[in-house]
């Protein structure tokens, strides 16, 4: 891998990861449309880390105050603070860490073409659209249940397709549930820690019972990268839902599939 590949491949999934447009999409697209081998398990998982620090970084308060109450919750028995929110959490990463298990082989080797693709890129797209499209409802992340964490994370379980997008789904889950989009989109950024944390895990044992031989100069380039574009677009995304909604993302979307149909179809 060069320096261009693992620059512009670490601001692809570091920009992608949080946005709902698919970052798996765009990782496997890329490499085909400019005719560039594989990337490896070895630059996933740098971007990976990348994306995590991102997340839990931007997120340092939610992150500790949860963690916290949490485990007090857990020390008293019963609910302190935001310790029901940790276990919403926990919940809601329980369904993609079974389908992960049960299916990975199959989505690894079955569900990675451009067919796929299109058509999770636009089905899903088009779902994400129509539940922005809904009235306008309000629910804050106190209003939340276990019920509620329990669907999203049926929901993010979805996302282990390549072009369903993870932030995509998760969030549409939320606005279909009532939740406003910043209650949507927050606790589909919370629930991405988790589940990033067991990716990261899986990635690592690969790294370690194989005998890849990581570019650490690429790793470090893709981190890094992944890191401070991931940061930058939680914190735009954030700043502009209520202006833009989600209709940017659906277009962008429905353009995408157009092209995959294209170009590599």
């Amino acid at each position: 891998m060069d320096l261009f590949q693992a620059l512009f491949l670490g601001l692809l999934q570091g920009l992608t990861e949080f946005l709902p447009i698919s970052s798996s999409a765009h990782l496997i697209l890329t490499p085909a449309f400019f005719g560039w081998t594989d990337q490896g398990v070895g630059f996933d998982l740098s971007v990976h880390v990348g994306t995590l620090l991102a997340v839990v970084l931007y997120f340092r308060r939610d992150v500790f105050g949860i963690a916290k109450d949490g485990l007090v919750s857990m020390a008293q028995r019963k609910i302190v603070g935001q310790g029901a929110l940790a276990w919403y959490l926990v919940i809601g990463t329980i369904p993609a860490g079974l389908a992960g298990l049960a299916l990975i082989d199959m989505i690894d080797n079955e569900l990675r073409g451009a067919g796929v693709i299109f058509v999770t890129t636009l089905v899903f797209g088009i779902l994400l659209g129509i539940a922005d499209w809904l009235p306008r409802r309000e629910r804050a992340l106190d209003s939340l249940n276990w019920k509620d964490a329990l669907l999203v994370g049926i929901a993010q379980a979805f996302a282990l397709v390549p072009g369903t997008s993870r932030s995509g789904v998760t969030i549409t889950a939320g606005l279909f549930l009532g939740m406003s989009r910043q209650t949507a989109s927050r606790f589909s950024f919370l629930l991405a820690i988790p589940i990033i944390v067991l990716a990261s895990g899986v990635k690592l044992l690969e790294v370690a019972s194989s005998d890849v031989i990581v570019d650490w100069n690429g790793f470090l380039i893709g981190g890094i990268t992944s890191f401070v574009m991931a940061i930058t677009a939680i914190h735009f995304f954030l700043k502009w839902l209520n202006t833009v909604g989600m209709w940017p993302y659906v277009i962008y979307r429905i353009v995408l599939a157009a092209v995959i149909y294209a170009v590599l179809m």
